[in-house]
Protein backbone atom coordinates (compact mmCIF):
# COMPACT_ATOMS: atom_id res chain seq x y z
CA UNK A 1 0.00 0.00 0.00
CA UNK A 2 1.60 3.29 -0.78
CA UNK A 3 2.04 5.40 1.99
CA UNK A 4 1.62 8.59 -0.73
CA UNK A 5 -1.51 10.40 -1.79
CA UNK A 6 -1.90 11.01 -5.35
CA UNK A 7 -3.58 13.86 -7.45
CA UNK A 8 -6.91 13.18 -8.96
CA UNK A 9 -6.10 12.37 -12.96
CA UNK A 10 -7.77 14.27 -15.34
CA UNK A 11 -7.35 14.30 -19.45
CA UNK A 12 -4.77 17.02 -19.34
CA UNK A 13 -2.29 15.42 -17.03
CA UNK A 14 -1.38 15.59 -13.52
CA UNK A 15 -1.22 19.82 -12.69
CA UNK A 16 0.58 21.29 -10.10
CA UNK A 17 0.22 25.09 -8.69
CA UNK A 18 3.75 26.69 -8.16
CA UNK A 19 2.94 30.52 -6.91
CA UNK A 20 0.69 31.58 -9.31
CA UNK A 21 1.53 29.27 -12.31
CA UNK A 22 0.00 26.18 -13.52
CA UNK A 23 2.00 23.52 -14.59
CA UNK A 24 1.07 20.60 -16.82
CA UNK A 25 3.04 18.09 -19.02
CA UNK A 26 6.78 20.25 -18.35
CA UNK A 27 4.66 23.75 -19.65
CA UNK A 28 3.97 26.15 -17.34
CA UNK A 29 1.30 29.17 -17.89
CA UNK A 30 0.48 31.91 -15.59
CA UNK A 31 -2.70 32.06 -14.34
CA UNK A 32 -4.40 35.28 -13.46
CA UNK A 33 -5.71 35.80 -10.45
CA UNK A 34 -8.69 37.89 -8.95
CA UNK A 35 -8.14 41.25 -7.14
CA UNK A 36 -9.91 40.64 -3.84
CA UNK A 37 -12.43 43.45 -2.74
CA UNK A 38 -11.29 45.16 0.32
CA UNK A 39 -14.37 43.72 2.14
CA UNK A 40 -13.20 40.80 1.79
CA UNK A 41 -10.81 38.66 4.10
CA UNK A 42 -7.05 37.98 2.12
CA UNK A 43 -6.33 34.28 2.15
CA UNK A 44 -3.23 33.05 4.03
CA UNK A 45 -0.11 32.28 1.46
CA UNK A 46 1.49 28.72 1.91
CA UNK A 47 4.28 30.21 3.24
CA UNK A 48 2.20 32.36 5.94
CA UNK A 49 0.67 28.85 7.06
CA UNK A 50 3.31 27.17 7.29
CA UNK A 51 4.90 29.69 9.70
CA UNK A 52 1.74 29.60 12.07
CA UNK A 53 1.86 26.05 12.78
CA UNK A 54 5.75 26.10 13.39
CA UNK A 55 4.74 28.53 15.79
CA UNK A 56 2.04 26.88 17.49
CA UNK A 57 4.35 23.74 17.68
CA UNK A 58 6.77 25.82 19.18
CA UNK A 59 4.52 26.88 21.89
CA UNK A 60 3.54 23.51 22.72
CA UNK A 61 7.11 21.93 22.82
CA UNK A 62 7.26 24.97 25.37
CA UNK A 63 4.68 24.42 27.68
CA UNK A 64 5.48 20.64 27.53
CA UNK A 65 9.56 21.46 28.70
CA UNK A 66 8.18 23.59 31.55
CA UNK A 67 7.20 20.47 32.76
CA UNK A 68 10.29 18.33 34.74
CA UNK A 69 10.72 14.66 34.26
CA UNK A 70 10.66 14.70 38.09
CA UNK A 71 7.12 17.18 37.85
CA UNK A 72 5.37 14.65 35.50
CA UNK A 73 6.14 11.45 37.78
CA UNK A 74 4.40 13.10 41.00
CA UNK A 75 1.73 14.75 38.53
CA UNK A 76 1.20 10.81 37.23
CA UNK A 77 1.73 10.19 40.73
CA UNK A 78 -1.19 11.83 41.94
CA UNK A 79 -3.92 10.57 39.42
CA UNK A 80 -2.94 6.85 40.44
CA UNK A 81 -3.78 8.01 44.44
CA UNK A 82 -6.94 9.83 43.43
CA UNK A 83 -8.07 7.15 41.09
CA UNK A 84 -7.25 4.66 44.24
CA UNK A 85 -9.04 6.50 46.61
CA UNK A 86 -12.35 6.82 44.28
CA UNK A 87 -12.27 2.91 43.78
CA UNK A 88 -12.23 2.40 47.91
CA UNK A 89 -14.88 5.14 48.42
CA UNK A 90 -17.01 3.21 45.90
CA UNK A 91 -17.36 0.04 47.71
CA UNK A 92 -19.90 -0.63 50.99
CA UNK A 93 -17.20 0.54 53.69
CA UNK A 94 -14.32 2.86 53.21
CA UNK A 95 -11.82 1.91 56.15
CA UNK A 96 -9.52 4.74 57.41
CA UNK A 97 -5.78 3.65 55.77
CA UNK A 98 -7.85 1.85 53.11
CA UNK A 99 -5.20 3.20 50.36
CA UNK A 100 -2.33 3.01 52.09
CA UNK A 101 -2.91 -0.84 52.76
CA UNK A 102 -3.86 -0.98 48.75
CA UNK A 103 -0.64 0.48 47.63
CA UNK A 104 1.45 -1.40 50.62
CA UNK A 105 -0.13 -5.00 49.06
CA UNK A 106 0.61 -3.42 45.42
CA UNK A 107 4.14 -3.41 45.98
CA UNK A 108 4.62 -6.58 47.93
CA UNK A 109 2.91 -8.14 45.45
CA UNK A 110 5.05 -7.03 42.45
CA UNK A 111 8.06 -8.07 44.55
CA UNK A 112 6.48 -11.75 45.05
CA UNK A 113 6.14 -11.21 49.14
CA UNK A 114 2.46 -10.98 49.44
CA UNK A 115 1.26 -13.50 51.24
CA UNK A 116 -2.71 -13.37 52.89
CA UNK A 117 -2.57 -16.30 55.42
CA UNK A 118 -6.61 -17.17 54.76
CA UNK A 119 -6.01 -21.18 54.18
CA UNK A 120 -7.19 -21.74 57.75
CA UNK A 121 -10.34 -19.69 57.85
CA UNK A 122 -11.51 -22.70 55.29
CA UNK A 123 -13.18 -25.48 57.19
CA UNK A 124 -15.15 -27.54 54.99
CA UNK A 125 -17.01 -27.37 51.53
CA UNK A 126 -20.80 -26.80 50.71
CA UNK A 127 -23.02 -29.07 48.37
CA UNK A 128 -21.41 -28.85 44.58
CA UNK A 129 -23.13 -27.40 41.75
CA UNK A 130 -22.70 -29.82 38.39
CA UNK A 131 -23.15 -28.10 34.69
CA UNK A 132 -23.75 -30.25 31.94
CA UNK A 133 -24.37 -29.43 28.25
CA UNK A 134 -24.79 -31.11 25.06
CA UNK A 135 -21.96 -29.55 23.41
CA UNK A 136 -19.78 -31.31 26.38
CA UNK A 137 -19.99 -35.08 25.15
CA UNK A 138 -16.35 -36.05 25.98
CA UNK A 139 -14.38 -35.17 29.43
CA UNK A 140 -13.54 -31.56 30.21
CA UNK A 141 -9.53 -30.68 29.72
CA UNK A 142 -9.52 -27.75 30.61
CA UNK A 143 -11.05 -24.64 32.64
CA UNK A 144 -10.63 -20.73 32.50
CA UNK A 145 -12.27 -17.13 33.80
CA UNK A 146 -12.28 -13.84 33.69
CA UNK A 147 -11.10 -11.61 35.52
CA UNK A 148 -14.38 -9.99 36.62
CA UNK A 149 -15.16 -13.36 37.80
CA UNK A 150 -18.25 -13.73 35.85
CA UNK A 151 -17.30 -15.85 33.11
CA UNK A 152 -16.29 -19.12 32.55
CA UNK A 153 -14.66 -20.97 29.97
CA UNK A 154 -14.33 -24.65 29.32
CA UNK A 155 -13.36 -26.96 26.69
CA UNK A 156 -13.31 -30.67 25.66
CA UNK A 157 -11.89 -33.67 24.09
CA UNK A 158 -14.76 -33.34 21.66
CA UNK A 159 -13.38 -29.90 20.39
CA UNK A 160 -16.34 -28.61 21.60
CA UNK A 161 -16.08 -24.39 23.68
CA UNK A 162 -18.00 -23.40 25.81
CA UNK A 163 -19.04 -20.01 27.83
CA UNK A 164 -21.29 -20.05 30.87
CA UNK A 165 -22.69 -17.16 33.16
CA UNK A 166 -20.82 -18.21 36.58
CA UNK A 167 -22.95 -16.48 39.01
CA UNK A 168 -26.51 -18.06 37.17
CA UNK A 169 -24.48 -21.37 36.01
CA UNK A 170 -26.31 -20.96 32.73
CA UNK A 171 -24.43 -21.69 29.30
CA UNK A 172 -24.05 -18.39 27.65
CA UNK A 173 -22.75 -19.53 24.35
CA UNK A 174 -20.84 -22.32 22.51
CA UNK A 175 -18.59 -23.45 20.01
CA UNK A 176 -19.48 -27.00 18.57
CA UNK A 177 -16.81 -29.71 18.28
CA UNK A 178 -15.91 -31.01 14.75
CA UNK A 179 -16.16 -34.55 13.34
CA UNK A 180 -13.25 -36.09 11.83
CA UNK A 181 -14.14 -35.66 8.55
CA UNK A 182 -14.72 -31.47 9.08
CA UNK A 183 -12.13 -29.01 9.51
CA UNK A 184 -12.07 -27.47 13.08
CA UNK A 185 -11.67 -27.93 16.73
CA UNK A 186 -11.28 -31.76 17.18
CA UNK A 187 -9.95 -31.75 20.87
CA UNK A 188 -9.50 -28.36 23.27
CA UNK A 189 -5.91 -29.32 24.99
CA UNK A 190 -5.63 -25.48 26.86
CA UNK A 191 -7.98 -22.47 26.82
CA UNK A 192 -6.47 -18.95 27.73
CA UNK A 193 -8.24 -15.09 27.99
CA UNK A 194 -7.00 -12.05 27.98
CA UNK A 195 -6.91 -9.80 31.64
CA UNK A 196 -9.13 -7.75 29.56
CA UNK A 197 -11.47 -10.20 28.29
CA UNK A 198 -11.28 -9.25 25.03
CA UNK A 199 -8.95 -12.24 23.64
CA UNK A 200 -10.05 -15.84 23.96
CA UNK A 201 -7.14 -18.32 22.91
CA UNK A 202 -7.42 -22.29 22.39
CA UNK A 203 -5.27 -25.33 21.56
CA UNK A 204 -6.35 -27.88 19.67
CA UNK A 205 -4.30 -31.31 19.34
CA UNK A 206 -5.82 -32.03 16.18
CA UNK A 207 -3.81 -29.00 14.55
CA UNK A 208 -0.37 -26.71 15.11
CA UNK A 209 -1.83 -23.46 15.17
CA UNK A 210 -3.84 -21.44 18.16
CA UNK A 211 -7.14 -20.52 17.79
CA UNK A 212 -8.12 -16.75 19.17
CA UNK A 213 -11.46 -16.35 19.70
CA UNK A 214 -13.25 -12.89 21.16
CA UNK A 215 -14.08 -13.25 24.56
CA UNK A 216 -17.75 -11.70 24.62
CA UNK A 217 -19.01 -13.39 21.44
CA UNK A 218 -16.93 -16.26 20.77
CA UNK A 219 -16.06 -15.44 17.43
CA UNK A 220 -13.84 -17.07 15.34
CA UNK A 221 -10.76 -14.10 15.19
CA UNK A 222 -7.65 -15.58 13.67
CA UNK A 223 -5.18 -18.68 13.98
CA UNK A 224 -1.97 -18.10 15.09
CA UNK A 225 0.42 -20.16 13.49
CA UNK A 226 3.99 -21.68 14.08
CA UNK A 227 4.48 -24.40 16.23
CA UNK A 228 5.10 -28.21 14.73
CA UNK A 229 2.95 -29.63 16.91
CA UNK A 230 -0.05 -29.45 18.85
CA UNK A 231 -0.62 -26.85 20.98
CA UNK A 232 -1.04 -28.03 24.74
CA UNK A 233 -0.31 -24.78 27.09
CA UNK A 234 -1.67 -21.49 26.68
CA UNK A 235 -1.21 -18.35 29.01
CA UNK A 236 -1.46 -14.20 28.77
CA UNK A 237 0.89 -12.45 31.23
CA UNK A 238 -1.26 -10.26 33.36
CA UNK A 239 -2.74 -7.10 31.91
CA UNK A 240 -1.08 -7.23 28.49
CA UNK A 241 -2.17 -8.98 25.20
CA UNK A 242 1.43 -11.38 25.55
CA UNK A 243 0.30 -14.43 24.82
CA UNK A 244 2.96 -17.30 26.17
CA UNK A 245 2.24 -21.13 24.61
CA UNK A 246 3.15 -24.40 25.17
CA UNK A 247 3.46 -27.10 22.29
CA UNK A 248 4.23 -31.17 21.87
CA UNK A 249 7.34 -30.13 19.84
CA UNK A 250 9.49 -28.75 22.83
CA UNK A 251 9.38 -25.47 22.26
CA UNK A 252 8.22 -21.96 23.95
CA UNK A 253 6.48 -19.17 21.60
CA UNK A 254 5.76 -15.80 22.70
CA UNK A 255 2.90 -14.01 20.37
CA UNK A 256 1.72 -10.46 20.78
CA UNK A 257 -2.23 -10.56 19.92
CA UNK A 258 -2.51 -6.93 19.95
CA UNK A 259 -0.60 -7.11 16.88
CA UNK A 260 -1.48 -10.77 16.03
CA UNK A 261 2.05 -11.29 15.19
CA UNK A 262 4.72 -14.16 16.35
CA UNK A 263 7.49 -12.72 18.52
CA UNK A 264 10.01 -15.32 19.18
CA UNK A 265 10.20 -19.06 19.95
CA UNK A 266 12.08 -20.20 23.52
CA UNK A 267 13.94 -23.63 23.40
CA UNK A 268 15.65 -26.01 26.06
CA UNK A 269 13.09 -28.75 26.76
CA UNK A 270 13.81 -32.70 25.91
CA UNK A 271 9.86 -33.23 25.57
CA UNK A 272 6.51 -32.05 24.89
CA UNK A 273 5.55 -28.75 27.44
CA UNK A 274 2.85 -30.13 29.42
CA UNK A 275 2.03 -26.65 30.98
CA UNK A 276 2.80 -23.21 31.38
CA UNK A 277 1.91 -20.32 33.53
CA UNK A 278 2.89 -16.42 34.42
CA UNK A 279 1.81 -13.54 36.36
CA UNK A 280 2.45 -9.52 35.87
CA UNK A 281 6.51 -9.72 35.29
CA UNK A 282 8.01 -10.75 31.76
CA UNK A 283 8.47 -14.79 32.20
CA UNK A 284 6.67 -17.44 32.23
CA UNK A 285 7.17 -21.24 33.77
CA UNK A 286 6.56 -24.39 32.05
CA UNK A 287 6.79 -28.30 32.73
CA UNK A 288 8.74 -30.66 30.28
CA UNK A 289 6.08 -33.62 31.03
CA UNK A 290 9.12 -36.29 30.87
CA UNK A 291 12.09 -34.67 30.24
CA UNK A 292 11.69 -34.16 34.03
CA UNK A 293 12.46 -30.24 34.20
CA UNK A 294 10.40 -27.31 35.19
CA UNK A 295 11.94 -24.28 33.18
CA UNK A 296 11.60 -20.09 34.29
CA UNK A 297 12.23 -18.08 31.10
CA UNK A 298 13.69 -14.49 31.57
CA UNK A 299 12.39 -13.20 28.57
CA UNK A 300 13.82 -9.56 28.88
CA UNK A 301 17.20 -11.00 29.73
CA UNK A 302 17.02 -14.43 27.33
CA UNK A 303 17.67 -16.89 29.57
CA UNK A 304 16.32 -19.33 31.89
CA UNK A 305 16.18 -21.34 35.13
CA UNK A 306 16.28 -24.99 35.42
CA UNK A 307 14.58 -27.28 38.44
CA UNK A 308 14.37 -30.89 39.03
CA UNK A 309 12.83 -32.55 41.51
CA UNK A 310 10.34 -35.59 40.26
CA UNK A 311 10.66 -38.80 39.20
CA UNK A 312 8.22 -38.59 36.44
CA UNK A 313 6.37 -36.92 34.13
CA UNK A 314 5.57 -33.27 35.33
CA UNK A 315 2.07 -32.34 34.06
CA UNK A 316 1.10 -28.92 35.76
CA UNK A 317 2.85 -26.39 37.29
CA UNK A 318 1.23 -23.38 38.67
CA UNK A 319 2.49 -20.05 40.82
CA UNK A 320 0.61 -19.14 43.65
CA UNK A 321 3.30 -15.72 43.19
CA UNK A 322 5.96 -13.87 41.64
CA UNK A 323 8.60 -16.04 43.54
CA UNK A 324 6.99 -19.15 44.03
CA UNK A 325 5.18 -22.27 42.21
CA UNK A 326 3.78 -25.46 43.07
CA UNK A 327 4.57 -28.90 40.29
CA UNK A 328 2.41 -32.19 40.54
CA UNK A 329 2.61 -35.43 37.59
CA UNK A 330 2.38 -38.92 37.83
CA UNK A 331 4.68 -40.17 40.75
CA UNK A 332 2.53 -38.37 43.39
CA UNK A 333 4.38 -35.61 44.52
CA UNK A 334 2.66 -32.11 45.48
CA UNK A 335 6.30 -29.78 45.21
CA UNK A 336 6.64 -26.38 46.42
CA UNK A 337 9.30 -24.27 44.86
CA UNK A 338 11.20 -21.26 45.27
CA UNK A 339 12.48 -19.17 42.47
CA UNK A 340 15.77 -18.64 44.08
CA UNK A 341 16.07 -22.19 44.74
CA UNK A 342 16.88 -25.41 42.26
CA UNK A 343 15.23 -27.72 44.72
CA UNK A 344 11.94 -27.87 45.88
CA UNK A 345 11.09 -26.03 49.27
CA UNK A 346 8.72 -28.48 50.39
CA UNK A 347 7.27 -32.12 48.73
CA UNK A 348 4.81 -34.33 49.82
CA UNK A 349 5.26 -37.90 48.75
CA UNK A 350 2.19 -39.66 47.91
CA UNK A 351 0.25 -36.35 48.25
CA UNK A 352 -2.91 -38.08 47.00
CA UNK A 353 -2.30 -41.91 48.36
CA UNK A 354 -1.49 -44.83 46.94
CA UNK A 355 -4.14 -47.22 43.77
CA UNK A 356 -4.81 -49.98 45.81
CA UNK A 357 -5.14 -51.91 42.79
CA UNK A 358 -1.77 -51.89 41.99
CA UNK A 359 0.39 -49.82 44.74
CA UNK A 360 1.39 -47.00 42.58
CA UNK A 361 1.13 -43.61 43.83
CA UNK A 362 -1.84 -41.64 42.78
CA UNK A 363 -1.81 -39.74 39.59
CA UNK A 364 -2.03 -35.69 40.58
CA UNK A 365 -3.37 -34.47 37.54
CA UNK A 366 -4.42 -30.78 38.40
CA UNK A 367 -3.44 -28.08 40.51
CA UNK A 368 -5.09 -24.47 41.49
CA UNK A 369 -3.58 -21.95 43.47
CA UNK A 370 -5.07 -18.84 45.25
CA UNK A 371 -2.96 -16.09 44.13
CA UNK A 372 -0.93 -14.23 47.23
CA UNK A 373 -2.26 -16.12 50.09
CA UNK A 374 -1.37 -19.95 51.48
CA UNK A 375 -4.15 -21.97 49.82
CA UNK A 376 -3.88 -24.40 47.39
CA UNK A 377 -6.39 -27.17 46.07
CA UNK A 378 -4.72 -30.64 44.01
CA UNK A 379 -6.38 -32.62 41.94
CA UNK A 380 -5.83 -36.77 41.62
CA UNK A 381 -7.35 -38.87 38.91
CA UNK A 382 -9.03 -40.70 41.34
CA UNK A 383 -11.21 -38.00 41.56
CA UNK A 384 -10.17 -36.61 44.73
CA UNK A 385 -9.56 -32.73 45.37
CA UNK A 386 -7.80 -31.96 48.33
CA UNK A 387 -7.10 -28.41 50.11
CA UNK A 388 -3.92 -27.47 51.50
CA UNK A 389 -2.74 -24.53 53.80
CA UNK A 390 1.52 -23.35 52.87
CA UNK A 391 3.52 -22.98 56.07
CA UNK A 392 5.72 -20.29 56.39
CA UNK A 393 8.09 -19.06 53.91
CA UNK A 394 5.77 -22.17 51.66
CA UNK A 395 8.18 -24.51 53.61
CA UNK A 396 5.49 -27.25 54.66
CA UNK A 397 2.22 -28.26 53.47
CA UNK A 398 -0.64 -29.03 55.49
CA UNK A 399 -3.73 -30.88 54.42
CA UNK A 400 -7.33 -29.05 55.48
CA UNK A 401 -10.17 -31.16 54.12
CA UNK A 402 -11.25 -32.85 50.92
CA UNK A 403 -13.88 -33.13 48.25
CA UNK A 404 -14.68 -37.00 46.60
CA UNK A 405 -16.01 -36.79 43.00
CA UNK A 406 -15.80 -39.40 40.37
CA UNK A 407 -13.44 -38.90 37.25
CA UNK A 408 -10.10 -37.50 36.81
CA UNK A 409 -10.27 -33.91 37.72
CA UNK A 410 -8.49 -32.17 35.06
CA UNK A 411 -8.71 -28.37 35.60
CA UNK A 412 -8.91 -26.67 38.65
CA UNK A 413 -9.38 -22.87 39.47
CA UNK A 414 -10.33 -20.68 42.01
CA UNK A 415 -12.40 -17.57 42.00
CA UNK A 416 -10.61 -14.67 42.80
CA UNK A 417 -12.45 -13.82 45.96
CA UNK A 418 -11.88 -17.55 47.21
CA UNK A 419 -15.65 -18.46 47.69
CA UNK A 420 -15.83 -20.89 45.27
CA UNK A 421 -13.60 -24.39 43.89
CA UNK A 422 -14.19 -24.79 39.91
CA UNK A 423 -13.62 -28.78 38.82
CA UNK A 424 -13.14 -30.09 35.32
CA UNK A 425 -14.20 -33.49 34.95
CA UNK A 426 -13.61 -36.04 32.75
CA UNK A 427 -13.37 -39.80 32.16
CA UNK A 428 -10.35 -39.66 30.94
CA UNK A 429 -6.77 -38.22 31.01
CA UNK A 430 -6.59 -34.42 29.28
CA UNK A 431 -3.36 -35.19 27.74
CA UNK A 432 -4.44 -39.26 26.52
CA UNK A 433 -6.71 -42.19 26.70
CA UNK A 434 -4.74 -44.25 28.82
CA UNK A 435 -7.45 -45.66 30.87
CA UNK A 436 -11.08 -44.63 31.09
CA UNK A 437 -13.45 -44.09 34.14
CA UNK A 438 -16.68 -45.23 32.85
CA UNK A 439 -18.69 -44.37 35.90
CA UNK A 440 -18.08 -41.00 35.95
CA UNK A 441 -19.95 -38.20 34.39
CA UNK A 442 -18.29 -35.04 32.12
CA UNK A 443 -19.30 -32.05 33.35
CA UNK A 444 -17.83 -28.82 35.81
CA UNK A 445 -18.37 -28.64 39.20
CA UNK A 446 -18.88 -25.77 40.89
CA UNK A 447 -17.91 -26.51 44.79
CA UNK A 448 -18.70 -23.36 47.50
CA UNK A 449 -16.10 -23.30 50.10
CA UNK A 450 -17.48 -22.40 54.03
CA UNK A 451 -15.10 -20.18 56.32
CA UNK A 452 -15.42 -19.29 59.58
CA UNK A 453 -17.22 -15.74 59.87
CA UNK A 454 -14.08 -14.17 61.62
CA UNK A 455 -12.32 -14.20 58.42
Amino acid sequence: MSFFIRNKQGSGGIKRKFNGYTKTKGKTKKINKPVPDDNESIASTDEELAEENQRRNEEYESEEEEETAQEKRVRLAKQYLQHIEEEERDRAEFEEGAVARRLQEEYLEEKGRLRKTVASNYINHGEPIVLKCKEHKSSITCLCLSSNGKFLYSGSKDGSLVKWCLKEGAKLKAVKGKRKSEAGMKCVQCLAISTDGKFLVAGDSGCKHILVFCGDTLNHIKNLQGHRDSVTSLVFRRDTHTLYSGSNDRSVKVWNLGDMAYVESLFGHQNGVTSIDALARERAISSGGFDGTIRIWKIVEESQLIFNGHGGSIDTVKLINEEHFFSCGDDGQLCVWGCLKKKPLCSVLDAHGRDESNGQPMWISSIATLLNTDLVASGSRNGVIRLWQCGDSFRSLNPLFEIQLTGFVNALCFTSDGTRLIAGIGQEHRLGRWWRISEAKNSIVIIPLIQTKNK
